[in-house]
């Protein structure tokens, strides 16, 4: 994997122009149930914000970008719950882990509608918690909320991590003589 991503960091340092599509894109995998287990979209995204801090980019495009993706790729895997609820849980990735859908569920019983918000921030649920507020059939406006807090918060805080590291390196750097 982490070949994989130096390949793409190394792609998005020559083609910078496109930063806000590469953000929506790797944003929306990072939030798509079963693609966010295959790609290594949170290296590639605080990557791209430590490039912010590197070249002096414009963080609001990066952010508007990744917000975006974050939204795609809940609300389409929010939609594979609710279309096809129980069918999903059959297939791999998710029937090889049934531990990850009983934490997430639990987690769903327990704290209701914040599970979709926390869910943004923590891997471990991220691959099926919008999943499973389609099939336990939460109400699409009480997804929409909740999804748009956590997606929003999201896409800032990986990318802002990335350009705080960037900007802290550079400063380290410039110390040394």
């Amino acid at each position: 994997m982490d070949v994989i991503a130096q390949t793409f960091i190394t792609w998005i340092e020559q083609n910078q122009a496109w930063l806000p599509l590469i953000m929506v894109v790797f944003a929306a995998a990072e939030t798509t149930a079963f693609l966010s287990i295959l790609i290594p979209s949170t290296a590639i995204l605080v990557a791209v914000g430590a490039l912010a801090a590197r070249d002096g980019i414009a963080f609001f495009p990066l952010w508007a970008g990744a917000s975006v993706g974050a939204l795609i790729g809940s609300f389409f895997s929010y939609w594979l719950g609710w279309r096809y609820g129980a069918a999903v849980l059959a297939m791999r990735p998710l029937r090889n882990h049934p531990e990850m859908v009983e934490k997430a569920r639990a987690a769903f019983v327990r704290y209701g509608p914040a599970t979709v918000l926390v869910g943004h921030f923590l891997t471990v649920f991220r691959p099926v918690v919008f999943l499973l507020a389609g099939m336990t059939g939460m109400a699409l406006a009480r997804f929409a909320f909740w999804n748009v807090l956590g997606a929003v918060a999201w896409a800032f805080l990986i990318p802002k991590l990335g350009q705080f590291g960037g900007d802290l390196l550079g400063w380290l750097w410039s110390l040394l003589p």
